[in-house]
């Protein structure tokens, strides 16, 4: 599990897939913009807000954890 959760992997993996394709715009920006208009409705619209969102939530969970760590 600690593997999984080193940096090296996390930051790659959060741009390569949180924000692929990269052209005309990143899913993830279209996405929450949907989100935020009320119009994220239909449910591959949802799994794909959640496929390209869950590696920048595993790295804001890694630094969290490294934060609370680090003060006590």
């Amino acid at each position: 599990m600690k593997n999984l959760l080193d940096y090296r992997l996390l930051i790659p993996l959060a741009l390569l897939l949180g924000f692929a394709p990269f052209y005309p715009q990143p899913h993830i920006v279209e996405k929450l913009g949907m989100l935020m208009a009320g119009t994220l409705r239909k449910p591959v619209d949802i799994f794909d807000l959640a496929w390209h969102a869950w590696p920048f939530l595993l790295l804001a969970y890694r630094l969290a954890r490294d934060v609370r760590h680090r003060r006590g």
